[in-house]
């Protein structure tokens, strides 16, 4: 267990949080939540010893092995999956000394080094790494790729699978979704639930906080304390002591009434559908928790588009991509003022290349884009993060938008986005990704768009500021579009969804927790391998054909025999290697039982002695060829559409 004592912590002058004293229980799975700067990083930094208590202490069990995502990747020329890997630095050390004791030839250390790194998961270790790779979201065949290859999000990926792999008694997790995209979010939700250990958890995503903590330890006000409970049960306990506050009575008063107006509006315009229905109940959860935010230093709106032309955009017969590489073609989309639309689809359908063509920031490749004579488009991705001049304030970039406007009317706007006081004239250079983020929509906010563009816009976002975003989308007039990790955001602001997959752009039926089930049941049934894909997919299949006409079930199953008959050398060979993997387990537990016997070490048996370890090192070299090569036939085959779900 954890405990901390009367503890005190500070950065430089500022005192982050005082007089805390809790305990963390082995198994406990905490969410750490609070504001930006209440100390949530730095109590992370504590715990790996970077950090000092300035005052009370903070006990541990000793040898306690914790896992933390590192912030940096080198760029290194090794393989993607080595570098994983090297996550399990126990692992590493028995390896490394493997091979020194192979050179010294210490038969009797070296068989009982052998029999460590089978405990320590050595010979499944490959495996292991491949399938977080591949539950992170990397392609068949990523693996082999130089980590120097991979861009900074995908490193940080990399960083992410690395400390999953580490086999620790404590995981230390800060925002580990903010460079995921929704399936692989749902991947590693499914991966968190399973992990025996004790986990913190630093997350601005809600519905990821219900689905995995059991305790939230939330910072404020100089004040750590510890709730039992999920992030929903902290949010409503939080929201009933709030309500008490006679002083922020009002606000609540009137954020409620705010909030029970979109709900009775979208009622007033729904069906029975599922997805409708969904939206309705996360809009009464909104209402219900609107006292919990009361004390939000976020408030502001989207101020009404200047004309709302209809239709807003138009694709027709639209293929995207970037030069011969088409990622969805024939897509035909209409968008019209009051349009709410969730983009869903695994990574690298080409959601984000769709959202770009949308903003006219990439042409089509086919088709046609007709945007309307007044389109005015807000389009947010991350890289916008990166075009705000670094030597200017915030209160400088909205004058140049912004000429005629006062200063102290635009000090107001900047308000509501947090920028409070001086830090209206803070220089953006020594900004946080957060504060980032927030200008950029300030800035998207002022320029009175029709047609919202969203692209992960929840990203280094704190909770209050994404549930600010929320309602504040609520009243928008026009149309949007979103991407977006956040189930939160997405059940509160997406009216449908249209999923991109298989090259193509389609309406989905269902609500986003039909989605979600889909996507984790694929990634369970991926991580069960081949003949759980192999049932899964069948089921799926079973359940897909329900509405098919006889005609359609016969040319599906022709398309399956053909199917079936293309994949036969791939399983054969999967076979041939499941065979092979089996064989040389056997004989490599054989070999291992051989050399415990403590007579195999008399002056008699050294022939013996030196062949046997011959034998294993070559057995555990194809052990591991072989392991190799599974994984690869493995996911080549769950790549193909028929597998994975």
């Amino acid at each position: 267990m954890l405990n901390f004592t009367n503890l005190t912590l500070r950065r430089g002058p500022r005192v982050l949080f005082t007089g805390a004293s809790f305990t963390i229980h082995a198994g406990n799975r905490v969410g750490v939540t609070g504001a930006n700067g209440t100390g949530k990083s730095s109590l992370f930094a504590l715990l790996r010893e970077e950090l000092h208590a300035d005052a009370g202490e903070v006990s541990m069990p000793p040898n306690l092995t914790i896992a933390h995502v590192a912030q940096e990747t080198p760029a290194l020329g090794r393989a993607a999956i080595d570098y994983v890997l090297d996550g399990d630095a126990a692992l590493r050390a028995i390896q490394t000394e493997i091979r020194a004791i192979e050179a010294a030839g210490d038969g009797h250390r070296l068989a009982k080094l052998h029999a460590d790194l089978d405990h320590a998961g050595g010979y499944t270790a490959m495996s292991r790494a491949g399938t977080l790779l591949h539950g992170l979201g990397f392609k068949p065949g990523e693996e082999r790729r130089p980590v120097m290859e991979f861009s900074g999000g995908w490193r940080m990926r990399l960083n992410l699978a690395q400390a999953l792999m580490c086999r620790s008694d404590l995981l230390l997790l800060d925002e580990p979704t903010n460079h995921l995209d929704l399936e692989a979010t749902l991947w590693l939700g499914e991966w968190l639930r399973r992990y025996p250990g004790t986990l913190l958890l630093i997350s601005h995503d809600r519905e990821f906080l219900d689905e995995i903590v059991d305790h939230v330890l939330h910072l404020e006000r100089q004040t750590a304390t510890l709730y039992a409970g999920n992030y929903s049960a902290f949010e409503q306990r939080r929201a009933e002591q709030m309500a008490q506050q006679t002083a922020a009575y009002v606000r609540q008063q009137r954020e409620v009434a705010r909030i029970h107006s979109f709900v009775d509006r979208f009622r007033a315009k729904a069906t029975k559908a599922r997805q409708a229905q969904s939206r309705l109940k996360a809009l009464a959860r909104m209402e219900l928790l609107a006292p919990a935010h009361a004390d939000s230093p976020f408030g502001f709106g989207f101020f009404p588009p200047r004309k709302l032309p209809t239709p807003l955009l138009q694709l027709e017969e639209v293929g995207v991509g970037y030069g011969d590489d088409v990622a969805v073609q024939d897509i035909r989309l209409s968008l019209a003022p009051g349009d709410r639309i969730g983009l869903l689809g695994p990574n690298g359908a080409g959601k984000s290349t769709l959202i770009k063509t949308l903003a006219g920031e990439l042409q089509p490749l086919s088709g046609a884009r007709l945007p309307a004579q007044d389109l005015h488009v807000g389009y947010f991705a991350q890289h916008q993060l990166e075009q705000l001049n670094p030597a200017l304030t915030p209160l400088a970039h909205l004058q140049r938008l912004d000429p005629k406007a006062t200063e102290q009317d635009l000090r107001n706007f900047l308000g509501g986005f947090g920028f409070h006081g001086d830090q209206a004239l803070g220089d953006v250079s020594v900004f946080s990704g957060g504060e980032r983020a927030r200008l950029v929509l300030a800035l998207l906010v002022h320029r009175r768009p029709n047609l919202l563009l969203l692209d992960e816009p929840t990203n280094h976002l704190d909770l209050e500021m994404r549930h600010a975003l929320s309602v504040a989308l609520q009243e928008f007039e026009g149309a949007m579009v979103v991407i977006s990790h956040d189930r939160y955001m997405l059940r509160t602001v997406a009216d449908r969804f249209l999923v991109i997959a298989d090259r193509r752009v389609q309406s989905y039926s269902g609500d986003l927790d039909d989605y979600s089930r889909w996507i984790t049941e694929r990634n369970r049934e991926r991580e069960r391998r081949e003949l759980a894909v192999a049932a899964g997919s069948g089921a799926a299949t079973e359940r897909a054909t329900g509405g098919e006409s006889a005609a359609e079930r016969k040319e599906r199953r022709r398309l399956e025999a053909e199917q079936r008959q293309r994949l036969a050398p791939l399983r054969a060979q999967l076979q041939s290697q499941e065979a092979a993997i089996e064989r040389l387990g056997q004989r490599r537990a054989e070999i291992q039982t051989a050399l415990s016997q403590p007579d195999m070490y008399a002056d008699g048996q050294k022939e013996r002695l030196k062949s046997l370890l011959a034998e294993q090192a070559d057995v555990a070299a194809q052990l591991a060829e072989a392991e190799d090569r599974w994984l690869s036939l493995s996911t080549e085959l769950e790549a193909h559409p028929t597998h994975g779900g």
